[in-house]
């Protein structure tokens, strides 16, 4: 593991201070905790506008509608 140090405003550094105490946990694991949460967020976020701009691209749109009209074809072709 890695040592890594950084500053935070005073009133976060209460308030994870206090939640460490009431959970007995230590503070470095709050903030992986949260880090990991917030992290895994934003790649979802990405995620989502990568779907948002690929329902706007004509061509894309195209190569995915041959695509389920040749898997519309083997299914039938499947069950003859």
């Amino acid at each position: 593991m890695t040592t890594f140090t950084s500053s935070l405003p005073e009133d976060v550094l209460k308030m994870l201070a206090d939640k460490a105490k009431s959970l007995s946990v230590p503070k470095n694991k709050i903030i992986e905790r949260a880090l990991r949460i917030y992290l895994d967020q934003l790649n979802r976020a990405e995620y989502v506008q990568s779907y948002k701009q690929m329902s706007g691209d004509v061509d894309l749109l195209k190569v995915a509608e041959e695509g389920m009209e040749d898997y519309i074809k083997q299914l039938d072709h499947e069950e003859r």
